[in-house]
């Protein structure tokens, strides 16, 4: 993918970027693979907002993609690949050899007209999901299952890949994107390759109406604030918070506070945290 560049006709077009969507090769999604996504705006069952700064935004369609790759031993070929405004990556439709079609996360290196393969019996090849136990080592992998079955669940974003460290009887060490050594079971499988669409951490939104789109509200600074709306809010002019450390709006810690259990059973699988 390339990043394309605007030129400057307004103040929002200085400086913005956008994505070419060279890659793409169809434009409306597969039918029979798309259900109605309904917007929750940052609210629980219960209508309380729990994550702020969400609503609006453009409408749009759920993929179903398929994260657990269970049709083993059966090729598929890859028809086109797709656009798709619920994640950062792109998808590729999969035409299977026994009729059914399905949505993969598109992995760099694979193209319209590929043969991509599911089980024991794959190829250690780009689109290709396996058994991590059957991989060489010092392989690129994404979509990681942490249990056996369930689905992949790490390394699923644009650009994303971890790397096959070692493999210590039932168990593989596996370096994540964000510097985290972890092992999990050989038996979990992942796909080979790096998830594509990498240069789209280039892309600058250019302006706030952009973020709107994607359904991200502003955020007020808490210094912007008053005492009674903000533990940081106050004060003459330009001022520091008054804290050790910053706070939410709650006055919980916030910005770096370690928010993980202890307790986590899967703790003792982290050989080294990320970032250190």
């Amino acid at each position: 993918m390339a990043v394309k560049q605007y030129r400057p006709t307004s103040p929002g077009r200085r400086g913005m970027t956008g994505a070419s969507f060279e890659e793409i090769t169809k434009s409306k999604p597969e039918k029979s693979l798309i259900v109605a996504l309904r917007k929750r705006s940052g609210r629980n069952n219960q209508g309380k907002v729990t994550v702020r700064h969400r609503g609006g935004g453009s409408k749009r369609n759920l993929r179903i993609l398929d994260f657990k790759r269970e049709k083993a031993g059966i090729p598929g070929r890859v028809a086109a690949i797709e656009y798709d405004p619920n994640r950062t990556a792109r998808i590729a439709l999969i035409y299977y050899s026994d009729g059914e079609k399905r949505y993969i996360l598109s992995p760099v290196g694979v193209n319209v007209g590929d043969t991509v393969m599911s089980g024991p019996a794959a190829e250690v090849k780009p689109g290709n999901n396996l058994p991590i136990k059957l991989m060489p080592s010092g392989t690129l992998i994404h979509s990681i299952e942490l249990q056996k079955g369930r689905g992949a669940q790490l390394v699923r974003s644009a650009g994303a890949a971890a790397q096959l460290m070692a493999k210590e009887g039932e168990r593989a060490l596996i370096r994540l994107p964000s510097g985290e050594m972890r092992y999990v079971l050989g038996e979990c499988t992942a796909t080979v390759g790096q998830v594509g669409n990498i240069d789209h951490q280039a892309v600058k939104l250019g302006k706030a109406g952009r973020s709107r789109w994607l359904g991200r509200k502003p955020s007020v600074r808490g210094s912007a604030m008053t005492p009674r709306d903000h533990p940081h809010g106050g004060g003459e002019g330009r001022s520091p918070i008054g804290h050790p450390g910053p706070k939410s709006p709650w006055g919980k810690p916030t910005l770096g506070h370690k928010t993980r259990s202890k307790k986590k059973p899967s703790s003792r699988m982290i050989i080294k945290r990320r970032g250190k």
